[in-house]
Parts: C-alpha cells; sequence; structure tokens
C-alpha cells in the first residue's frame, strides 16, 4: 500500500434526501476503514431520514421513502457511526463540499459531540480535477481501468474511490503519500465551516463568504452589527456554520480576539 498511514483512515459516501445540506438527511451511509497494517473493514447503513426523499434523488440512487420507512433513523445509529470515525482520518469524493457538511450536520441533529473536523480530510475528487478533471465513473475507468457497476450505490462508489486513490498515488509520482500532505493537496479553499459561509485570510482571520458582509472579518461584523449574528443563527444556514459563528462570538465577547 502506497498510501502511509499512521493510523485509520476513513473513506465514506452518502446518498441522501437532496443537496441542501442545511436541509437534507442521510439516507444511505457507507464506510471502508483502512488500517495501517492494510486491512480494510466496510460498513452500510442504510437510514430512515424522516422527511421525504426528493423524486430527483431517488432517480439517482434508487431509495424511494417506501424503502426507507422501517429503517432506523440517524440517531439510532449514531454511536456505531462515530466508532467507525473515531480516531481516524477521513477520505472520499467530493466529500469536502458535499459527504463532510452532511455529516456534520447530522452529528448535530443527533445531539453527539464528536466533532469530525479534528480529522484529517482526503478528498479523492480534488486529485482528479487537479490532475485530469472528470467524474468518479470515468476516473475509475481511467486509473482502474474498469468500468463503474452499479454507480450511485454508496458502497459501489465508496470502494471506486478508495481504488482510484490508490491508483493516483501508483501514477503520480509528486502526489504525497503522507496524510498530513495530502490533506493539503485536497484542500482547495481554507473553510472555517464545512459549508464555505466563513473562510480563514492569509493571516488566519475569519471572513464571511456570502452577502453584503463578504470578505469582511467576522468579529468586525459581530461587534458593528450585532443583529447579523440573531438574522443568520434564526435563519436556513447550516447547523455546523451557527456552532463555528457562535464560537467565534463568545470568543470576541470574552475579548479574546485575534
Amino acid at each position: 500500500m502506497k498510501l502511509e498511514l499512521t493510523k485509520p483512515i476513513v473513506f465514506f459516501d452518502i446518498e441522501s434526501t437532496g443537496l441542501d445540506v442545511a436541509k437534507d438527511r442521510i439516507v444511505e451511509i457507507s464506510t471502508l476503514k483502512v488500517f495501517p497494517d492494510g486491512n480494510e473493514r466496510t460498513k452500510t447503513w442504510v437510514v430512515n431520514p424522516g422527511i421525504p426523499i426528493n423524486p430527483q434523488a431517488s432517480k439517482i440512487h434508487g431509495f424511494s421513502d417506501a424503502d426507507v420507512a422501517d429503517k432506523q433513523s440517524f440517531k439510532d445509529i449514531v454511536k456505531e457511526i462515530v466508532e467507525v470515525f473515531k480516531g481516524s482520518d477521513v477520505g472520499g469524493y467530493n466529500s469536502n463540499k458535499f459527504d463532510i457538511p452532511l455529516l456534520a450536520e447530522e452529528l448535530l441533529r443527533a445531539d453527539t459531540d464528536y466533532d469530525i473536523k479534528k480529522s484529517k480530510f482526503i478528498d479523492v475528487q480534488v486529485v482528479f480535477f487537479k490532475k485530469e478533471q472528470r467524474t468518479l465513473a470515468a476516473a475509475y475507468e481511467f486509473y482502474c481501468n474498469k468500468k463503474l457497476e452499479n454507480a450511485h450505490s454508496a458502497e459501489a462508489d465508496i470502494k471506486a474511490t478508495w481504488e482510484v486513490l490508490q491508483a493516483q498515488l501508483e501514477m503520480y509520482k509528486d502526489l504525497p503519500s503522507k496524510i498530513d500532505k495530502l490533506s493539503a493537496f485536497t484542500t482547495q479553499n481554507k473553510f472555517v465551516d464545512f459549508a464555505g459561509r466563513l473562510i480563514f485570510d492569509s493571516k488566519g482571520n475569519e471572513l464571511f463568504n456570502f452577502g453584503k458582509h463578504k470578505g469582511k472579518k467576522v468579529v468586525d461584523v459581530l461587534n458593528d452589527e450585532p443583529g447579523y449574528y440573531s438574522w443568520i443563527v434564526n435563519n436556513d444556514f447550516p447547523l455546523y456554520t451557527k456552532k463555528v459563528l457562535t464560537a467565534i462570538k463568545l470568543r470576541t465577547s470574552f475579548g479574546n480576539v485575534k
């Protein structure tokens, strides 16, 4: 195995009710845990999301409301999921933009204090887009010389993602194999939250990345316009974004500001 691991890495894929991280829910989550000794362990859960599945999403992943009606909720299985991720780094395909933000939301909805942001993140799609710019199915065919069967099944997708990364490490000799450096390579933006509503500038200051205050320091906006915080907290922003913003507000209130 070319990837240099000092601790396990969990590759995971999510199928969901839709694409809105703040509102949609997990329907299926599959994990492939790779250990430093090369052993692998796969686990898949089908979940009752508690809300209707968007018909367009059903067309992609094949799950209907009837298929998940008798399944456990995410909250019922959250302890099992956390046990898989605990003490591991995290990988996926387009995971930095979708799977990780949605998982973080579900963890907060389930009142779980596990913070996935403590892990290093490897997004295999970013390697592919920086090197070749194609889809997962094309990546699988390009790197592994195989057709991706059963695409948009979480388990099939995540197994393909792991195979693609191994092939990328073999093909691109300049691609770092150490997790820290590979994580930096696959991180396109320095987000404060997972949804990218808040970002870091070159000096490590948190900035708003949307709306009328885009590009402004969060601490300055919170001081000059306190109502902006209340507006965000009371509207349909991701829970993790609200959590991070609240932490900045509390830090600011106690005078510990960069």
